[in-house]
C-alpha cells in the first residue's frame, strides 16, 4: 500500500487528469454517436458500444496499474519476448486473419464477443523495444566498431519487419504510423550520422526496388481500395463514390457552426456517416458541440503531448527518453491522420482518434503507452 501511495505521489497529475478527461468525453460521446447504429443495424441496446468501450477502458486501467507499478528493469528484460509473440501473431494473421474494413489483421475473441487488432499492440511494443536497444547498444552506436553494423541490423529488424507484414495485411494507416515512429526514433537515435544517412539511402533504394518488382510481378503496388483513398481532393464532387464519408463529415461540422446543435442532436448520425463512433467521431462532436468548444479538445491534446515530451527531457536514461518520444509520435500521428483525413487534406486512412474513437485494441494500447510514460516519470522523481 505504501508503494502505491508513493507511486501515485510521483505520477504526473496534469497528464493523468487530462487523459482521464478526454477518455470521459470520448466515452460519453460514444453513447450519442453510436446509438442509432447499435439499435438499427444490430438490434442492440442504445448503450451497446458504450458498454463495450467501458469494458475496454477498465481492462486498460487494470493493465496500466500493473505497468505503473513494475520496475523498468523488468519490462526492459522481457520486452523482446512480447515482440516475438506479437511478430508470430502478425505472421499467422497474414495467412489466417479475419478481414474487417479491408484489413486482414483481426482476431475474433468469442468470450467478449469482439475482434481485436494485434498490430495495434505492436506499435507500443516496437517503441519500447527500440528504446531498449538504443540504450543497450549505445556504446556500439556512437563509435565505429565491429558491432555497429550488427546493432543497426537488429534495430532495422525490430523497426521494419512488422510494418512490412502489416502492409501485406492491407492496413496502410497502421503501417504508416509504425514507419513514422521508427523513422523519427531512428533519426533521433545515438547512431552515428553517416550511418544514419547510409541506412536511409539503402532503405529508399530497397523500397523502390521492391515497388518495381511488385509492379512487374503483379501489376500494382496498392489495391484498388487503397488507390481510391488517394483520390481525396474535392470530396463533395465525388459524393456518390469516394467522397461520401468525408463530404458528410464536412456537412456535420458545418451544421455545428461555432456553438453546436447540442448534445444528442446530431443529424449526420442518421445513416449519413458510416459508423460515426469510430473514424469520423470528431465530425459528430463538432456538430453537437461546435467549433469553439472543440478547441478545448485541441488544447488538451497539446497539453498531453507537451507533458510527455517534458518527461522525456527530464529523463536521464536513454530508453526512457526514447519511449516518451515514441509515444508522443504515436499519439500525434493518430491525431494527424484521423483529422487530416476527415478534413480532406490527406487520404482517409481509417485510424482512430486518440481518446475519442470507439475501439478496444487501440484504447487498451493507448492506456498502456501512457502508463509506461507515467512509470518513467515516477522513476525519474524517485532517482532525484
Amino acid at each position: 500500500m505504501n508503494i502505491i501511495k508513493k507511486n501515485f505521489k510521483y505520477i504526473d497529475k496534469v497528464l493523468l487528469f487530462t487523459t482521464l478527461l478526454l477518455f470521459t468525453i470520448g466515452l460519453l460521446n460514444i453513447v450519442t454517436a453510436s446509438s442509432r447504429e447499435a439499435v438499427v443495424r444490430y438490434g442492440a441496446s442504445l448503450y451497446h458500444y458504450f458498454n463495450k468501450q467501458l469494458i475496454m477502458i477498465i481492462i486498460g486501467l487494470v493493465l496500466s496499474f500493473f505497468i505503473i507499478m513494475i520496475k523498468p528493469s523488468i519490462y526492459k528484460k522481457n520486452i523482446k519476448y512480447l515482440f516475438y509473440i506479437i511478430l508470430g501473431i502478425c505472421i499467422f494473421l497474414l495467412f489466417n486473419g479475419k478481414e474487417l474494413k479491408g484489413a486482414v489483421n483481426w482476431i475474433n475473441i468469442p468470450i467478449i464477443n469482439m475482434a481485436i487488432q494485434p498490430s495495434e499492440f505492436a506499435k507500443v511494443i516496437i517503441i519500447i523495444y527500440l528504446a531498449v536497444l538504443f540504450e543497450k547498444h549505445e556504446k556500439h552506436l556512437i563509435t565505429k566498431n565491429d558491432k555497429l553494423v550488427l546493432c543497426i541490423a537488429k534495430i532495422l529488424f525490430v523497426g521494419l519487419l512488422i510494418p512490412c507484414i502489416v502492409f501485406f495485411q492491407k492496413d496502410f494507416g497502421t503501417m504508416l504510423i509504425m514507419l513514422t515512429i521508427f523513422f523519427i526514433m531512428f533519426i533521433s537515435s545515438p547512431i552515428l550520422k553517416e550511418y544514419k544517412l547510409k541506412v536511409v539511402l539503402l532503405l529508399i533504394a530497397l523500397t523502390l526496388s521492391i515497388g518495381g518488382f511488385m509492379m512487374l510481378k503483379r501489376g500494382y503496388i496498392f489495391t484498388d481500395a487503397q488507390m481510391k483513398r488517394f483520390d481525396f481532393l474535392a470530396p463533395c464532387l465525388k459524393y456518390e463514390t469516394v467522397g461520401y464519408q468525408v463530404c458528410n463529415g464536412y456537412i456535420a461540422i458545418n451544421n455545428g457552426g461555432l456553438l453546436g446543435l447540442g448534445i444528442g442532436k446530431s443529424k449526420q448520425i442518421y445513416s449519413y456517416i458510416p459508423e460515426p463512433h469510430t473514424d469520423s467521431v470528431f465530425a459528430i462532436i463538432a456538430e453537437e458541440m461546435g467549433v469553439l468548444k472543440c478547441s478545448i479538445i485541441f488544447i488538451l491534446y497539446i497539453i498531453i503531448l507537451y507533458r510527455i515530451l517534458k518527461i522525456s527531457m527530464n529523463s536521464k536514461m536513454v530508453s526512457s527518453k526514447f519511449i516518451c518520444i515514441g509515444v508522443s509520435i504515436y499519439i500525434f500521428m493518430h491525431i494527424f491522420l484521423n483529422l487530416g483525413g476527415l478534413l480532406g487534406v490527406i487520404p482517409l486512412t481509417g485510424v482512430p482518434l486518440p481518446f475519442l474513437s470507439y475501439g478496444g485494441s487501440y484504447t487498451i494500447t493507448l492506456m498502456c503507452a501512457l502508463a509506461f510514460v507515467q512509470n518513467i516519470n515516477i522513476n525519474n522523481k524517485k532517482n532525484k
